[in-house]
Order: structure tokens, then C-alpha cells, then sequence
């Protein structure tokens, strides 16, 4: 049986990209950049990075950049001294063979899990069961173990049943799930039932929501794969810390800020994650086509409160 990886705070990294040339619509990859951010990430706590996720515009890259991105940052986070650290590559494709060749070149990049997204094409008509057998051919054939990414909002708003799940842990090479939506319900299941077959040795469920943090250890989940934590790094792993150490009031403290800030992340998606780290962190990067980058300071304006207030958590 494959095993998940370990608890803790992950990032699902933005990719950068710097500036194209001109009449070219497509921004080429920033590596330097996406190592500096990396870097700093690792050296401030985070236990590991989803590499090519939603937040890392994974739909908008080809298979050439996807292997690019990822032996660079393996390779330079070994350079670092951070050899073996986890590395989760993200898929987004509909068909079986496309998935397993995404997770065999991650594999050859460097990368020791892949983070698998739902086929939500035929959301409103597909089976369970037809979700099932459709994991069940990657998992076979994939030389990474997987871990389920449920996230409705871009794939159709396809759903996911306890069941499935349950399952599907069953498999001995798939190894979690990462639950990207506010169904709490399905983490308390997931993470609890005595009845369900799954070994939570083998089976860890993350959120990908980091304002819900606190309840998803509280009923054992594994951790989080955390947008904010791309920009607050150290803010985010402390509020882990606290939950795990049992200290309930600085934890629910920390936990209303951080879910004030996550609105930033959740609310302007792959574009507010970016603008935060470039008017945090100072990393600028590009969008490929269709988002667009930035925002305007009016917009921004709205933030800047509970910014201040997550800038100043980063620093205690």
C-alpha cells in the first residue's frame, strides 16, 4: 500500500511566468522566480509543494512546461539541501492515458505523489460507479501514487459521495484525497467512521481550504494544501502548530484571521494569490491567457486590513 504524504501545511504554488515577447499571447515560465518563491516556502515551514494544481494555472501549461517546472524545482531544491521534499504534481485532464502520462513524466521530473482532479466533463451525467472504474484505471497504471483532488467549482461541480471514497481507498495506490469545497460533513466522515475500510495510515484527507483548518484536524484530517499559505507561510504553520498542540484560544484567534484572509485567495482565485505575493513578497508574474494579471488598488483596498493584520501574525 502506498503511503500518503505526511501531515502539515502545503502549498499549491502559483506558476510564474515573466513577460512575453511582443504580438506573443503566451508568457513563458519564470523558473528563477518560481525557485526564489519555492525556497522561501520550505525555509518558512511549509511541509511540502503541489506543483501544477488550479492555482498553478495547470490547464494553460503543456506537458514540455509541466516537466520543465518540475525538474527545475527538484532539482533546486536538492541543490538547497531540501532533497526527498515533497513534491505533489497536479493532473487536469479527462482522459485516462493523458493522466498517466502527466504522472509518469512527473514521476521522471521528480515528483513522489500525483494530486489527480475529478473528470467533470459529464458531471450532470456520470455514475459513481463510472468515477470509481475511471480512478481506478489511473491508479493502475500510475507510477505515482495518487491522491483524489475533489474540487466542484472547476470541474463541473461533479460530486463525490462518501462511498466513492471509501472505495476507492481501498486501492493500493491511492493514497488521499485533497477536498477543495465547504462540505465539512465529508472531511468528519472521511476522517472518522469506524466503518469505512479505509486505513488512515494509508488514506489522509487534506483541505484545500485553510478557513477550515481548525475543524478539519479537530476530526483528523491530515493537514491543509493552502492557497494563503503561498503568500503567509509561517502564519499558516502556526495555526497548524497550535491545533495540534492543543492550545484552543490562540488557535481560534489565528483562525479568524486567517479565514478573513483566505476570501482573498478564495474570492479572486489564481489572480489574488498572485497579487498578494507580488504586493507581500514582492515576486511579480504574468497570467496566460484567458485570466488576466493584477488588480486594481481600489480593489486591493479591501484587503488591506486583514493583510496588515496576517503581515504582522507573519512576523511573531
Amino acid at each position: 500500500m502506498a503511503s500518503p504524504p505526511p501531515p502539515g501545511i502545503y502549498v499549491p504554488v502559483p506558476t510564474f511566468f515573466s513577460k512575453p515577447p511582443p504580438k506573443e499571447p503566451t508568457p513563458p515560465l519564470d523558473l528563477e522566480t518560481q525557485t526564489e518563491h519555492a525556497l522561501h516556502l520550505a525555509k518558512n515551514g511549509i511541509r511540502g509543494l503541489v506543483l501544477l494544481g488550479s492555482t498553478g494555472e495547470a490547464i494553460a501549461l503543456t506537458n514540455e512546461d509541466r516537466k520543465s517546472l518540475i525538474a527545475h524545482i527538484r532539482q533546486e531544491l536538492d541543490r538547497a539541501g531540501y532533497k526527498d521534499y515533497p513534491l505533489i504534481a497536479g493532473t487536469a485532464t479527462q482522459g485516462i492515458e493523458d493522466t498517466v502520462k502527466q504522472l509518469q513524466f512527473s514521476k521522471e521530473a521528480g515528483a513522489q505523489w500525483g494530486l489527480v482532479l475529478a473528470p467533470g466533463f459529464f458531471a450532470t451525467v456520470v455514475t459513481q460507479q463510472g468515477i470509481i472504474d475511471w480512478y481506478t484505471a489511473v491508479a493502475d497504471h500510475s507510477p505515482l501514487p495518487i491522491l483524489i483532488y475533489h474540487y466542484p467549482a472547476v470541474s463541473n461541480n461533479i460530486s463525490l459521495t462518501a462511498s466513492t471514497f471509501t472505495t476507492l481507498s481501498a486501492h493500493p495506490n491511492i493514497c488521499g484525497a485533497k477536498l477543495s469545497h465547504g462540505d465539512l460533513s465529508l472531511h468528519a466522515q472521511l476522517a472518522l467512521s469506524k466503518v469505512f475500510s479505509m486505513s488512515h495510515d494509508h488514506f489522509a484527507t487534506f483541505t484545500g481550504l485553510g478557513q477550515q483548518l481548525l475543524p478539519v484536524l479537530m476530526v483528523g484530517g491530515a493537514g491543509a494544501i493552502d492557497g494563503l499559505a503561498a503568500i503567509f507561510p509561517r502564519t499558516v504553520v502556526r495555526l497548524y502548530d497550535l491545533i495540534k498542540d492543543g492550545k484552543w484560544e490562540e488557535a481560534r484567534q489565528l483562525q479568524e484571521i486567517v479565514a478573513r484572509g483566505e476570501g482573498l485567495v478564495v474570492g479572486h482565485g489564481v489572480v489574488g494569490a498572485k497579487e498578494g505575493i507580488r504586493r507581500v513578497l514582492g515576486w511579480d508574474s504574468e497570467c496566460r491567457l484567458p485570466l488576466r494579471k493584477g488588480m486594481s488598488d481600489e480593489a486591493w483596498k479591501q484587503w488591506e486590513g486583514v493583510v496588515s493584520e496576517l503581515e504582522e501574525a507573519e512576523k511573531s
